[in-house]
């Protein structure tokens, strides 16, 4: 009778995942003893660092999960801390096997990776960024969001999670998650969120592989990756660390910016990777009182911008949205809501999703696919 219990309460662990790591406990060996008499259970749980700050959730949803059983009256825990090899089983578990790689770069990957560039900084590129990330996970995609704009991070206030670290497997670190999505800035590693990042050629190279590789992102249906402005290592190390990462400029409605903007697209053309799409950021917007478009900006930025792109690559590249001038965006990235969470209704959101909506389906493609054609004799 014990023993069919026992199943019973192991059975309902293996139902029970990690928090952060989102895999069962029991795949993970963090499960170290169950002892059931009388009615009580005693588990000794194993935790992957000393400190978890998620002790007290993994505590609840245990108990939750082995408490429905008939048998049991009462559950106690006792947490232990797994040593250098069992922590080393997880890592393996979590890279398949593998040594430590970039996932995305893998040809088996089904991830798809967008870089959020600019010609020129103040463009909008990293409310950009956050905004899309949000609209992908409002469609229901898997997304992360990589802050690799390593001199002007400002993706973790844009989401409010300033101040929040990475949990650390020795060199492996989870990503910090907030309405699910998974974030990594290099601010989370800076012992002062004021300290300045002085980082040049090779380093930068390095900086982001680490990022890319060291960080468990889990099953990703998109990486957006918040590209510093310009043409500079970071962009140059995506196209290289990941050659089918796809690239979105981001301009302004002046015409006069098109010309930097298109430089953003020229090196990622030059570095074989796909322009999916621009986006035309700060657009006119309607006037309730004057009841009328306003353009503060100009207007014709984003359709010449494009017109250059799909004249250098010789097919076309799209202008998939014009994101309206809108106090809101402002003000919600200064409390850490992209407008997504705080109007969805708002004609920026909307076209934030309409973006979405054009850009996330895969294109259709025979490559691969079997045919079932009988050649003739």
């Amino acid at each position: 009778m014990t023993e069919k219990i026992i199943s019973a309460i192991s059975e309902a662990l293996s139902k029970v995942s990690d928090p952060e790591l989102h895999r069962p406990i029991t795949d993970l060996g963090m499960v170290d003893r169950v002892n059931f008499e009388s009615g009580k259970v005693h588990l000794r749980i194993l935790l992957t660092i000393s400190g978890c700050p998620m002790k007290d959730r993994l505590q609840q949803d245990i108990s939750k999960a082995v408490s429905v059983i008939d048998e049991v009256r009462s559950v106690e825990i006792e947490f232990g801390v797994m040593n250098d090899e069992q922590r080393d089983n997880v890592k393996k578990l979590l890279r398949g096997g593998r040594e430590k790689f970039i996932p995305f770069a893998q040809p088996d990957s089904l991830t798809r990776v967008w870089g959020i560039s600019s010609g020129k900084g103040g463009v909008g590129k990293s409310s950009v960024t956050v905004n899309l990330a949000a609209a992908l996970s409002s469609r229901g995609f898997k997304v992360g969001v990589l802050d690799a704009d390593v001199y002007g991070h400002s993706i973790p206030r844009l989401l409010g999670i300033e101040g929040q670290r990475p949990t650390a497997i020795d060199q492996t670190f989870i990503p910090v998650e907030v309405r699910g999505i998974k974030v990594v800035s290099i601010e989370m590693f800076k012992p002062d969120r004021a300290d300045p990042v002085a980082y040049r050629g090779p380093l930068l190279h390095r900086v982001l592989e680490q990022l890319l590789s060291d960080a468990y992102w889990g099953d990703l249906d998109f990486l957006l990756l918040d590209l510093p402005p310009g043409t500079g290592d970071i962009a140059i190390s995506l196209g290289q660390l990941i050659p089918a990462s796809e690239i979105i400029v981001v301009t302004t409605p002046q015409v006069a910016a098109s010309e930097v903007a298109e430089r953003a697209g020229r090196i990622a053309h030059q570095l074989k990777q796909h322009i999916i799409g621009v986006i035309e950021n700060m657009s006119s917007y309607f006037d309730s009182e004057l009841k009328r478009e306003i353009s503060l900006f100009g207007s014709g930025g984003g359709e010449e911008t494009a017109r250059r792109l799909s004249t250098l690559v010789g097919a076309e590249v799209p202008l998939v949205g014009k994101i309206p001038f809108d106090s809101e965006l402002r003000e919600g990235g200064d409390v850490g809501e992209p407008i997504i969470w705080r109007r969805p209704d708002s004609r920026a959101a909307q076209e934030f999703l309409s973006i979405i909506d054009q850009l996330a389906p895969r294109k259709k493609s025979l490559l691969g696919v079997r045919l079932d054609v009988t050649p003739s004799v």
